[in-house]
């Protein structure tokens, strides 16, 4: 990290108070699709007045091998997130760019912040970076996502709010954005300006399409509640059904994730274009949810498609053990894989319980036997990798009152964001993936934090999509 640098805290007054426009969209009104529209009237008269393609499709070779890394919601610009940034360069070799998934900044979109939580860590990284904004990129009206990843910059954001009270309501309570001046941001941007690493040509706007390779990779912007407007839904089907390339979705918002389907309705419309078979999708992986999920849906028609969640590539971690026992479309918990595993994240979670809660005098700590114990008479299953062992009255007690599953309201939902650590073991990750004529394999690589594992992460999850 940085000298001087600050541990992100998600408690902090001034950290929920910037990220107030979460709470004005879900409750209020959500501006957001009418200055996605506005976004991309901008970033179409750029395109065409340097002669990049309009439709957002950027093409970076034809055929043969494409490898990229793939990072979720990185950054919080604490520990946790400069922590995952040697295993990442570790496996960054023949490696033609990278893809960050959702929640680039934390906790607003913040332009100036850019400089501690993109610039700075990923300065050794030697490729391009593409993105698809997360939540948290919209609570300034995405201008830092644009100028940064896309290279727009105005005045100020978009903002287009609706009439009626809620509208005048919202006008006056969004946050809006505090750019850099002009020298600031000139000397930020000096961290990632090597010819390696440059986009060319730029990323077009908030959601685009890459032809590479075998594969269309093809990134969405979810907004802050998980929307898409009427118009990139309508671009979405154009990319998705005009190539008869393989394709991959990359999505700030999963479409299956903790078991369910995605709540919102965009998920569905997304989810329609997806299954279609003219789209030949493989996979779908979204970030926002801050662990490691798979799903690999077999639908009717015999294909297979990976639905993946991975954010863990650097904001506090979310609990695992609270995912119930796995049956959604068909995939049971024997096919369903996760990271942390339950039992590592309950363990470690009672650690942090007992040391804020239980004055860390051990009284709360349960052992990864003991965790896996409990899950597994809970969850009907056995432990992935420890052996059962007979639980102590005090274990019983502390497990019960740690494992709320599914929490959806009360204390345990917000226990993520609460207890959010910067010491070893974090439980962070990322994807590699690289492709050929012939399908493409992925590998889901777990950094802990620990010096012995920095350069040589171990793999968390592999599998394979034959085209």
């Amino acid at each position: 990290m940085p000298p001087g640098a600050k541990p992100n805290s998600w408690i902090n007054p001034k950290t929920l108070w910037a990220a107030r426009n979460d709470v004005l969209a879900k409750h209020l009104y959500d501006p957001v699709d009418r200055a996605r529209v506005a976004w991309v009237r901008l970033a179409r008269e750029r395109a065409a007045a340097k002669g990049y393609d309009s439709d957002f499709v950027i093409s970076r070779g034809e055929g043969g091998a494409v490898s990229f890394l793939l990072v979720g919601d990185p950054g919080e610009g604490d520990d946790s997130q400069y922590a995952v940034v040697p295993a990442l360069l570790s496996q960054a070799d023949g490696v033609d760019f990278t893809i960050i998934c959702s929640d680039v900044i934390y906790p607003a979109g913040e332009g100036g912040d850019y400089r501690t939580k993109f610039f700075q860590p990923y300065r050794d990284l030697d490729t391009p970076v593409f993105a698809v904004p997360g939540n948290h990129d919209w609570y300034d009206g995405l201008h830092g996502f644009m100028s940064h990843i896309c290279g727009i910059d105005t005045p100020q954001a978009p903002l287009e709010v609706g009439p009626g009270l809620r509208g005048k309501l919202a006008r006056r309570l969004w946050r809006r954005t505090m750019p850099p001046e002009d020298e600031e941001l000139a000397d930020m941007r000096k961290a990632r300006s090597r010819h390696t690493q440059i986009c060319d040509p730029p990323q077009p706007g908030p959601y685009w399409a890459i032809d590479t390779g075998p594969l269309r990779i093809v990134g969405i912007d979810t907004g802050v509640v998980g929307s898409i407007d009427a118009q990139q839904a309508e671009w979405l089907r154009r990319v998705s059904f005009d190539s008869d390339r393989p394709k991959i979705l990359v999505t700030g918002k999963p479409l299956i994730v903790n078991g369910h389907h995605l709540p919102e309705k965009a998920g569905k419309v997304v989810d329609d274009v997806v299954r279609d078979p003219r789209g030949r999708y493989v996979m779908a992986i979204g970030g926002d949810t801050h662990n490691y999920q798979r799903y690999p849906v077999e639908l009717p028609d015999g294909r297979t498609i990976h639905y993946v969640v991975s954010g863990g590539g650097g904001a506090y971690t979310h609990a695992t053990h609270q995912i119930a026992r796995v049956d959604v479309d068909g995939v049971s918990e024997k096919e369903f894989k996760c990271y942390p595993l339950r039992s590592d994240s309950l363990a470690r979670f009672s650690q942090l319980y007992d040391k804020k809660l239980a004055a860390n005098r051990g009284k709360l700590v349960l052992s990864p036997a003991e965790a896996a114990t409990y899950l597994g008479e809970l969850l009907h299953m056995d432990p992935t990798r420890e052996n059962k062992i007979n639980l102590s009255l005090r274990a019983k007690i502390a497990a019960r009152l740690l494992q709320p599953a599914p929490a959806k309201r009360g204390f345990h939902r917000f226990a993520s964001e609460y207890f959010d650590w910067n010491e070893p073991p974090f439980f962070k990750q990322f994807l590699r993936l690289d492709a050929d004529d012939h399908g493409v394999t992925v590998r889901c690589f777990g950094v802990s934090g620990c010096a012995r594992a920095s350069t040589d992460p171990p793999v968390e999850d592999e599998f394979s999509v034959r085209f």
